[in-house]
């Protein structure tokens, strides 16, 4: 190609890549430039000589960065060899003004692109962060519920990234630790209405001696007005024996029962049994103590008034047996006609005394194994009295009694056994009868109360001492001598009473009376009736109104 078309070239490159492109042959002449045309470029020194030349030619491309004396301005020069018939080399020119532009255009973008950048990264971080933080937090506030003992709130949410499993494995760990709560919370309340329900005290103190668990029956025993727990065992427990056991079960290990007496009123027997707690495998030295009381009141009271019982039927027997031998004695040794009715006399009635000792003895014996049966009716009261008074008129009359009935009309029958309630008046108004003053008033009355029937029997005997009214019904319980049994009671007539009126769910209790005497009261459950309340009727023998008894308002006693 002709240079003409060469340097048309030159400008057609030149404007397609905004850069100024020299064609230039392997000589060095320069073939076409988009800078220059015509006289310009045939006026266009030798290029063989130019630096990026040189480098083209010898490393295959060239650059370097010069003054132009063509066109008098700083370029950055390129030059590459090219493969054309004519043309060697190939050379593009770039102002070094337009260069720094386009730098300082790319460090904007740059600068712009990083800014835009950073800012992205500081949203998203936050964005994270604040979501993160959030979890966290919530993760937080479970965990202080958690440790606070609410277990009623799992978390939610868990995610699939590292904090979500953190809060996996802390949700199944308080899930296993609520299971486990819940079976200790359970087997505790176990244990607790087991301890509750006990007999006996159950005391647990542990290895430095403070009190860790005590029943509501230790508490009562021991007299604990506040709760033991976390107290140390020595202030608590008074008795020396007592605290003595635990002692030596923590410092030594040492079982071991013994019976103690607590100064109560009335006084406690109590049989206390220690041991040591010992530690599971592994677990070092004693872990406390336990105690167990066992009440045994209730047994040697039973032993005592078995003892007594012993004592008192050998009594009972020996006295009319003492009798009978002397009568007998004094019969062999010959006494006169007269005297003999005299001591056959003394030997029919202390023989007499014998046997209904011993049919008491049977009764009572057939009570407690619970062979006698009740044969229920209704049956009006004024009858019963009746059919009673007749049978004691003898000795009514002999001490000169005044018996009057006080019958309420809610409380004029009575649903009972009438044998055994027979046989309950009877006791009730013998014993009267014995203890009070001749020419003195007895009054026996019923009156109606919640579902039930009082039944009375009042004296103006000596009374009972206080400290004795709750042992009356004992058998063969002596009272002091001012009230002492006539010779011709067996001292069971009483126990006797109190066994009956409980076959029939009753109960009886003995009190004193304002002035003088005592009454006697006995409380029967009875069916509903109808009420029709009326005057309470009184009736007296006819020199009754005469008695300044008769006037007097009469206590109640029910226990």
């Amino acid at each position: 190609p002709s240079m003409a078309e060469l340097d048309a070239e030159a400008d057609a490159l030149g404007l397609d890549l905004g850069a100024r492109v020299t064609l230039i042959a392997s000589d060095g002449s320069v073939l076409g430039d988009s800078a220059e045309d015509g006289a310009g470029l045939a006026a266009m020194e030798n290029h063989g000589s130019r630096p990026e030349i040189v480098a083209a030619r010898e490393n295959g491309i060239g650059v370097t960065r010069r003054f132009s004396t063509t066109v008098e301005r700083d370029f950055l020069y390129v030059a590459l060899p090219v493969e054309h018939p004519a043309v060697a080399f190939a050379r593009l020119a770039l102002p070094l003004t337009v260069i720094d532009e386009q730098l300082a255009s790319v460090r904007r973008a740059t600068g712009i692109g990083i800014l835009l950048a950073l800012a992205g990264a500081l949203i998203l971080a936050w964005v994270t962060s604040t979501a993160m933080s959030r979890r966290v937090a919530a993760i937080a506030a479970v965990a202080r519920r958690y440790s606070e003992g609410d277990l009623s709130r799992p978390l939610r949410g868990y995610g699939d990234d590292e904090i979500g499993t953190v809060a996996r494995a802390l949700d199944a760990s308080v899930h296993e630790l609520g299971r486990r709560l819940d079976e200790l919370s359970r087997s505790r309340a176990l244990t607790d209405a087991i301890l509750s329900s006990m007999a006996e005290g159950v005391l647990v103190v542990d290895n430095r001696g403070q009190v860790r668990m005590a029943n509501d029956t230790v508490r009562t025993m021991l007299g604990f007005e506040t709760s033991p727990v976390g107290r140390h065992y020595v202030e608590l427990i008074r008795h020396p024996d007592i605290a003595g056991q635990i002692t030596a079960a923590l410092d030594h290990g040492e079982a071991s029962r013994r019976e103690v007496t607590l100064n109560t009123d009335p006084p406690l027997v109590l049989l206390a049994g220690t041991a040591a707690l010992e530690p599971a495998e592994g677990d070092g030295g004693r872990q406390g103590a336990a105690v167990v009381l066992h009440d045994m009141s209730k047994f040697r009271q039973a032993e005592q008034v078995r003892q007594d019982f012993v004592a008192n039927v050998s009594h009972e027997l020996r006295t009319p047996l003492t009798a009978v031998r002397a009568a007998v004695d004094a019969l062999i040794d010959g006494a006169g006609k007269a005297d003999n009715r005299q001591f056959l006399g003394i030997i029919d009635r202390h023989t007499s005394r014998m046997d209904r000792l011993v049919s008491d003895l049977l009764r009572l014996a057939r009570l407690d194994a619970g062979q006698e049966t009740l044969s229920v009716v209704t049956f009006p009261v004024d009858a019963l009295f009746e059919a009673v008074e007749s049978e004691l008129l003898p000795l009514i009359e002999e001490r000169r009694i005044r018996v009057t009935r006080r019958i309420a009309p809610l409380a004029a029958e009575i649903t009972a056994d009438q044998a055994k309630l027979h046989d309950v008046v009877k006791n009730l108004l013998e014993n009267a009868i014995r203890y009070a003053p001749a020419d003195s008033r007895i009054v026996i009355g019923t009156e109606p109360q919640d579902h039930a029937v009082l039944l009375t029997v009042r004296d103006r005997g000596p009374g009972i001492p206080s400290a004795e009214l709750k042992r009356v019904f004992e058998r063969f319980y002596r009272v002091e001598q001012s009230r002492s049994r006539d010779p011709g009671g067996t001292g069971l007539g009483l126990a006797i009473v109190k066994h009956l009126v409980g076959l029939h769910g009753g109960v009886v209790t003995a009190a004193n009376r304002p002035r003088s005497g005592a009454v006697f009261t006995v409380r029967l459950p009875q069916p509903e009736r109808p009420e029709h309340p009326e005057p309470i009727t009184e009736q007296a023998p006819a020199d009754a109104a005469a008695d300044a008894d008769a006037v007097e308002p009469e206590a109640s006693s029910l226990a």
